[in-house]
């Protein structure tokens, strides 16, 4: 049991460490984590219910997945092909399209979860 446990503690430390590197190296992955934070702050400020966290979680862990598989997916690819490669290209395109994809549907959510809560806020003002 004690084995199994510290094999699971060490897969744990190799994802936080693959986290650790995409915000190193990759400058959109800080830029989300900004926004995340952001968005976290503003949640905050706004007093928002439970329900509307659970989005914004989901919505944050999403992109995050995201930009982490694309750099996977680059790191692997340049690891395999340094040299231009067409079929890679468009792999590598694919992967960046997910994370838009991410992104704007993250943006969705932050606005349909954002938006009323911060109107009727800055009417009150």
């Amino acid at each position: 049991m004690r084995r199994v446990l510290k094999a699971r503690a060490e897969s744990f430390r190799h994802a936080g460490a693959g986290l650790v590197a995409t915000l190193a190296t990759e400058p959109n992955a800080r830029i989300q984590l900004v926004i995340a934070l952001l968005v976290v702050g503003l949640g905050l400020l706004l007093g928002l219910p439970r329900g509307d966290w659970c989005w914004l979680v989901v919505a944050i862990a999403m992109v995050f997945a995201a930009e982490c598989m694309n750099t996977a997916l680059e790191s692997l690819a340049d690891a395999l092909a340094p040299d231009p490669h067409p079929l890679v290209g468009r792999a590598k395109d694919a992967a960046a399209g997910a994370v838009l994809c991410a992104a704007l549907g993250a943006a969705g959510i932050g606005a349909l979860v954002l938006g009323p809560p911060l109107l009727a806020w800055w009417g009150a003002r």
